[in-house]
């Protein structure tokens, strides 16, 4: 492999994002619960996804809403996101090097964490969710 770049810009998110669900829909763990929510709707989830990254990596603020609600019931697991994040993390070395590949990483395992805490928090206590 030759040496990777830095990701700039949204042909660099497309990049990132395409091949990342690409291989969530495949992978045996996570495929299923995401085929399973999705459906159909994947271009429209991809989209959504171009405009959340391009939003935080590069700072074109193109996504507008909240990234946790939509999670809020799925049925998963540390197991989950630990899939998720080992998938994510190969997805950005397979293609990306540089500090906006480290943010990515970064986010993403910051993100995990936070989905997992508020899933399990909703789902473990008797507290009515907020969304």
């Amino acid at each position: 492999m030759g040496v990777h770049k830095d990701i700039e810009n949204i042909e660099d998110i497309t990049l990132l994002v395409n091949s990342f669900y690409g291989r969530i829909r495949e992978h045996e763990l996570l495929g299923p619960i995401f085929n399973g929510v999705i459906q159909n709707r994947w271009p429209e989830h991809l989209e959504k996804m171009y405009r959340f990254w391009q939003t935080v990596l590069l700072e074109d603020h193109t996504y507008f809403g909240s990234p946790f609600p939509p999670h809020a019931k799925l049925p998963v697991a540390k197991e989950h996101f630990d899939a998720w994040l080992e998938t994510w993390r190969a997805t950005l070395h397979e293609h990306f090097t540089g500090p906006k590949a480290d943010e990515a990483q970064w986010r993403g395992e910051k993100m995990a964490a936070m989905f997992l805490y508020k899933i399990e928090y909703y789902r473990d206590s008797t507290a009515t969710s907020l969304i």
